[in-house]
Formats: C-alpha cells, structure tokens, sequence
C-alpha cells in the first residue's frame, strides 16, 4: 500500500513559537526540523506496522523543515513546488493521505501557531465553509478519490479534521489555550503573536501516540477503506480567500474569488494564480 504523507513544523509538540522555531534563521530551528523529522519517523513505524509498504513524505513547511539524515529509510522526500502546486503530487497512484504536524486553521479558538498559508490570511472557504491548509489538501484528496485516514498535530487541528474527514484517525500532541474570534482588526504581524499559548506534551509521549494512532489508521483503512469519508462539500466550487489589514485602522483588503463548476483543484489553483 502507497500512503503520501503530508508534513508541517507549527502542529509539533515542542515547537513554541513563531520566532525561535519555524524560521530558517530561528535559534531553535535546527531542533525544530529534529522534532517534526522523530514524529514523521514515529507515524511511519506505525503505519508500516499496520500494512503500508512505500511512504512518498511532502515536506509542507515555507523554509523546509525535515531533516533529510534523521528521515526513515523507508520513506521517500519531496520538497519543492510541483506546477500547478496543488495537489502537490498526490493522484490515484496513492491508496491514502495522512498529515503530522498539521496545525488549525486561521481564526480557530483554543488553537496554535494558527494560520492559513501566512499570519496575513484571515479566512479561507470553500462554498462558504472555512477550511485550512489540512482542508486544501484533503479536498484535493477526496476529488480523487483517496481517502485521508490520519492527522497528527494540535488539538484544534484534530477537531477540525474529524469535522471535515469523519472516520479520520487523529492525534494531539498540544493544545493552544488563547480564544480567537479570528481577530479581524488585527494585521498579520499582530495576529502572528496571539498565538504561541499552548500546553505540550512530551515529544517522547507524542510519538507513541503517533506510532499507535498510524498503526490503528493503517489497520482500519486495511480492514474497512469505506470507514473513512468526507464532509459533503461538492462542485460547483467557490472558493474565496480573504487577506487581513496591512496597516491598523485600515480598511480589510477585497476578497480573492476562484471559481469552478466541476473541479476542486483547479478552482484552487485559480485562487493561488497558477495556470491550470
């Protein structure tokens, strides 16, 4: 079985903050891609140990964070853009999609590091529904027909994936403790701060639940595929993206429209400017 794996930095537990841990100039980042790399490493023991055989790994986060010499020799590594970007490699060659270290998306309460793209994004939908970077991907996911059996990350991040793809399996490895009403009077640098409040658990502890979770994910899908679904969002696609304030007490910038009558991924595409 051929599983494609989708990575972040922000949805570790042990990741912080914004300024110490997610850039390639932060003082911690070193440790940061260490932390991401042992919880991808984890969530493929488990998903080997329940039937998957060949491990194709995106690394999703701006900078790059996978550290190429700690990875599992049985996975493979992307990192790159694929043109159009979306669905980043993904097709029905895959039997399954599965994220670790995914965070929630922008304006989610009690969540971490939340963003959608950027701290500048305020809000993302889909036909009126709010999605994230998780949803982008997933969607994409179910136009092909693949389903998403596991998500590792933030709490918020768990919920809002069960929400979206019901029968998923899911792990949190923190919990953010802020409220957020989306803070639309916010810029993006403000908003980027609101959100470093979280409670951790161990990366150890993190990683057994992650090894555990990707083995049942893996046996589950083996046994009942059709136990994993999708919300019922379908075409015809309208897809908007609405930016946050560059000043303060400044108007918010005009919605982004894509729209499509058939294909998620290319009204997604449209969006992020790509020709498709």
């Amino acid at each position: 079985m051929r599983l494609m794996i989708m990575t972040d930095l922000e949805g570790v537990a042990g990741i912080i903050n914004f300024n110490d841990y997610t850039g390639s100039d932060s003082r911690y980042y070193e440790l940061a891609k260490r932390l991401l790399t042992l919880e991808l490493n984890a969530a493929i023991r488990g998903f080997i140990a329940g039937g998957f055989t060949e491990f194709f790994v995106v690394d999703g986060h701006g900078p790059g964070a996978i550290n190429p010499e700690l990875l599992h020799e049985r996975a493979e590594l992307f990192r790159g853009h694929f043109t159009p970007i979306y669905p980043w490699g993904l097709d029905q060659g895959f039997d399954a999609l599965a994220f670790v270290g995914q965070h929630a998306r922008a304006g989610t309460p009690n969540s971490h590091l939340t963003h959608t793209q950027s701290c500048n994004v305020l809000e993302f939908t889909a036909n009126g529904f709010p999605i994230g970077e998780y949803g982008q991907l997933a969607l994409c996911a179910k136009e092909l027909g693949i389903p998403t059996i596991f998500a590792s990350g933030e709490r918020a991040l768990c919920a809002e994936a069960e929400e979206l793809t019901p029968g998923v399996v899911t792990v949190a490895v923190k919990r953010g403790v802020a409220p957020d009403d989306g803070y639309p009077e916010l810029t993006g640098p403000e908003y980027r701060q609101k959100k470093t409040s979280a409670i951790h658990l161990s990366p150890v502890t993190a990683r057994r639940r992650i090894a555990a979770g990707a083995e049942e994910a893996a046996r589950r899908f083996a046994a009942d595929p059709e136990s994993f679904g999708y919300m019922p969002l379908e075409a015809p696609w309208i897809l908007t993206r609405q930016m946050r304030r560059t000043e303060p007490d400044t108007p918010l910038p005009e919605r982004t429209v894509a729209t499509d009558p058939v294909s998620f991924i290319r009204a997604q595409n449209k969006l992020f400017g790509q020709k498709v």
